[in-house]
């Protein structure tokens, strides 16, 4: 760890710091491990030459009579995958942890939250984090001040001194790596078998450990994602939507890993076996989503990522319309990027085959798609006749409506509420409608992506607690 990432005064209080490793330590350091994966070289020459060839063939579908056959047999394909999914039964819930064990029995637990100009929001996550149901000398709580020109140093020594469990680590300007960089230097210093990792907004119950810990006794489960839930949902239209669409979420997340598919990660609320963490390399600094990156490599290393429905990680949307253009495009790239990156992996089926085969579905519907749409728009205007692909999108948003509505009659099961069927479908109607920004977003990246290289920096999205995201310029 460099000299700079210790802070030059005591705003924030480091005594209380941890050794690095306890002596007999055998736990993987990322220093350790070989690691074989690309660091994001020739991304905008990919990009280009996978938006020629996507409107290039798309251009050829309409010029040829066998397109048509071409589109149909594709469709029906997918069709298969996602009625499999639709038809597959959610994998049952796991018993939590029971707390009347011997405290040593119990895995040891790192909580890590990076964190830049959060004093509005960082101080009541500190104190929750602080008061689970776990026993106090089995997990840990580490925050990462980067940097923040705020109150941020100063709440955090204040709760240093309240809480045993709190360790600060401030880096400094100089410090790069974004999110990434933060988590991967102050890894080293925690004692964790398992890793979590939230976002400074973050909103958990006490219960929270005793839930997640038991999906690990899997032990080929690399990584949790808890639900994640929209704190402010009421707010408006855009926060209705962003809440309906968790709903989606979670019924894809589940679908997928019951027909063993590929279960991702979500950033905020993401728990991680240290050794499979180990095995990946820690965080990739080189990409502007960490969680989805490490997402692929984890299932490259044939680790399982599970998920857990309740209790959720409550965060807030974003309420502005511009803000969601901008945080929805950098996940966009971010989940684009690793398929540039990884490509040559995943071709070779180191997957394996139900992984490889989910993976290239969602990839077609996720960026071909919306990318083929534009050239299939045009040269059937230009034709007079109906575009081509929509069957395929039909199909698609289809499943978007199926799966909503299940992944919101889930939640509502599991939280024990019960509205009406009539705001049931009023709230799948509105969320179908709203993740249809997804083609427009969709279609921009891809495209961009192939014109203009990117530069990571941090900026302020507009949020109720003017919450900062990491995003591109």
């Amino acid at each position: 760890m460099s000299e700079n990432s210790w802070p030059e005064n005591d705003s924030c209080n480091m005594s209380n710091v941890k050794s690095p490793w306890p002596e007999d330590s055998k736990l993987p350091q990322l220093s350790d491990v070989e690691i074989d994966y690309p660091e994001g070289e020739g991304r905008r020459r990919k990009a280009a030459l996978m938006l020629a060839l996507i409107w290039s063939c798309t251009i050829a579908l309409h010029l040829f009579s066998v397109g048509f056959w071409a589109v149909c047999c594709l469709t029906t394909i997918i069709s298969m995958h996602w009625l499999r999914m639709i038809r597959a039964s959610a994998l049952p819930t796991v018993e939590p942890l029971s707390l009347d064990k011997a405290e040593t029995e119990y895995p040891f637990v790192s909580l890590l939250v990076s964190a830049k100009n959060e004093e509005a929001v960082l101080g009541a996550l500190v104190k929750t984090l602080c008061k689970l149901d776990y026993p106090a000398e089995r997990y840990e709580v580490w925050i990462v001040d980067d940097n923040s020109t705020d109150k941020t140093p100063d709440v955090l020594a204040q709760l240093s001194e309240e809480y045993s469990q709190l360790h600060v680590l401030r880096r400094s300007a100089e410090d790069g790596g974004g999110k990434s960089g933060a988590l991967n230097q102050v890894l080293p210093l925690t004692q964790g078998d398992i890793i979590g990792v939230f976002d400074a907004d973050a909103q958990v119950s006490a219960d929270l450990l005793c839930r997640v810990l038991p999906l690990f006794d899997d032990q080929q489960m690399g990584a949790v994602q808890v639900r994640k839930q929209i704190a402010n949902a009421d707010t408006n239209f855009w926060t209705r939507g962003q809440s309906a669409e968790m709903g989606l979420d979670l019924y894809l997340q589940q679908q997928r890993i019951a027909v063993g598919g590929v279960g991702e990660l979500r950033g905020n609320g993401q728990f991680v076996r240290r050794q499979a963490l180990a095995s990946c390399g820690g965080w990739n600094e080189a990409t502007i989503t960490d969680d989805l990156d490490l997402t692929f490599r984890l299932h490259l290393n044939h680790w399982d990522i599970g998920i857990l429905p309740l209790p959720a990680v409550r965060e807030e949307g974003v309420t502005r319309a511009l803000a969601l253009w901008h945080q929805r495009n950098r996940w966009a790239e971010g989940g684009y990027q690793r398929y540039l990156d990884y490509w040559p992996l995943i071709i070779r089926n180191r997957l394996g085959p139900r992984k490889t085969f989910d993976l290239v579905v969602f990839w077609f519907a996720q960026y071909v798609l919306p990318t083929a749409a534009v050239p299939d728009l045009v040269m059937a205007t230009a034709r007079n006749q109906l575009p081509l692909l929509m069957p395929m999108t039909s199909v698609t948003m289809l499943l978007s409506l199926v799966g909503m509505w299940n992944g919101l009659d889930r939640i509502r099961r599991a939280e024990q509420v019960a509205p009406s069927p009539f705001v049931m479908f009023l709230q799948t109607v509105r969320g179908t409608l709203y993740t249809c920004h997804w083609f427009l977003v969709m279609a921009c990246v891809t495209a961009r992506m192939s014109i203009r290289p990117k530069r990571l920096k941090w900026v302020k999205t507009l949020r109720q607690d003017d919450y900062q995201i990491y995003v591109p310029d």
